[in-house]
């Protein structure tokens, strides 16, 4: 409690930050845009990864049908709550999986930390997120970050140490210097693996911020908390249905880009 004392102000003018720049500001996006835009935003950013016209189709219509149920807006809600977590969870976990593939006793402490924060109780986060934050958005975005940083971190660091060595040899022969080898070569190659720890951060974030409903982040993790509350199998269902529609899109189209992007690589070297 004296650490909240003392950087309560600290703490609040993040919540501020947060709040103008990022959530409120994507929420109001979401929220604003018409539903048909959203749904196509939602099929071209599905053709962008599979190029498959039937999944495009089937995740476009599989979102209009949240809003069938009556939830589009606090579906736009969890969106942005989601959204905001996974940019600051990639803005903090790929320079952090980076810096793991580099060094080895820098992989040695963190290592541990990961496993510590993987076997934690989701429901562990919620204590010292609500104790700095209070209730509300912000406090489910930071519990929501922090839970699907590890899989992020791993996987980018997994595929980064993949990287063949003959390849690096060959771009160090060609001059390369250590920043255009990884933006040029390293991060290309290990791109599958870095959208199968996205895919998962994504999927942990989904279930973090349902929990994180009981915080008081709203979203389609209400319906779930209310149906459960009142003991109202409907509202809770149907609460529930909507949230395995919206894992389903996110995972769909997350493993798209990292299996087509395999797949097309595959297909180049197999042409040559």
């Amino acid at each position: 409690m004296g650490l909240v004392a003392q950087y309560g102000d600290l703490f609040h003018r993040i919540s501020a930050l947060l709040l103008g720049y990022a959530l409120n500001p994507v929420e109001t996006m979401l929220k604003g845009a018409p539903p048909l835009v959203v749904i196509g935003v939602v099929g071209a950013i599905t053709w962008l990864g599979s190029r498959k016209i039937a999944l495009t189709v089937l995740l476009a219509a599989m979102t209009y049908l949240i809003g069938c149920l009556g939830l589009w807006d606090k579906l736009m809600q969890t969106c942005a709550i989601m959204l905001t977590a996974m940019i600051l969870t990639v803005l903090i976990g790929l320079p952090l999986g980076i810096a793991i593939s580099r060094s080895r006793w820098l992989a040695r402490v963190i290592n541990p930390i990961l496993d510590m924060m993987q076997t934690l109780p989701s429901f562990v986060y919620l204590i010292p997120v609500v104790m700095l934050f209070g209730l509300g958005r912000v406090p489910a975005i930071f519990a929501t970050m922090i839970y699907a940083l590890p899989p992020l971190v791993r996987l980018t660091d997994l595929g980064l140490r993949q990287v063949p060595g003959d390849v690096l040899e060959a771009a160090r022969a060609f001059g390369a210097t250590p920043g255009q080898q990884l933006l040029a070569v390293e991060l290309p190659l290990a791109l599958p693996s870095i959208m199968a720890g996205i895919n998962q951060a994504v999927m942990m974030s989904l279930a973090m911020v349902v929990i994180a409903s009981m915080i008081g982040a709203r979203g389609l993790g209400e319906d779930v908390l209310a149906g459960i509350n009142n003991l109202d199998m409907g509202q809770g269902v149907v609460g529930g249905v909507a949230i395995v529609i919206l894992a389903i899109v996110f995972d769909r189209i997350t493993q798209s880009f990292g299996i087509g992007k395999r797949a097309r690589r595959g297909q180049s070297e197999s042409l040559r």
